[in-house]
């Protein structure tokens, strides 16, 4: 998967100060909690790495998940939390929107349909549902929705 930005993350994508969208889905999808924390620790080559070394098939993941476990122990000298691998995670599913997408949109008053939905690509749906829940800065979810043409 070529390295992909989204314009809402625009402020943050030449510094990396960020998690960028696209490897916060290769964390989720390889069972790593990294904190921002983390993320700061590490080298602006480090982050760029971690842009573009693949997450796709099992073995690619395998190796994701073992050269972060191993870079934040080198650089925190503690292990990197793990998270759960969802067998089926929301994303990956275009024919229902998650529960937490309809009422941000909701709120805002878009409705997003499961036509909507099916159209955008996996990781246009998979920045939606971290953008909508509760508890996150959720100050780019009506920037993804105009950038993903759903306003």
């Amino acid at each position: 998967m070529a390295a992909t930005f989204f314009q809402f993350e625009a402020d943050f994508v030449d510094s990396l100060r960020c998690i960028p969208m696209q490897v916060r889905y290769k964390l989720d999808t390889s069972g790593i909690k990294l904190k921002l924390s983390d993320w700061n620790h590490m080298t602006q080559l480090e982050r760029q790495h971690l842009v573009e070394l693949p997450c796709t098939t099992e073995s690619e993941i395998r190796a994701y998940r073992i050269y972060i476990q191993e870079l934040i122990l080198k650089r925190n000298g503690t292990p990197v939390a793990e998270l759960p691998i969802e067998s089926h995670p929301a994303w990956m599913d275009a024919n229902t929107v998650p529960t937490s997408v309809n009422e941000k949109a909701q709120e805002i008053g878009v409705n997003i349909t499961v036509a909507n939905w099916s159209n955008l690509n996996t990781l246009q749906r998979f920045s939606l549902i971290k953008l909508s829940r509760s508890g996150h800065e959720n100050q780019n979810f009506l920037p993804a929705l105009r950038e993903f043409n759903l306003l």
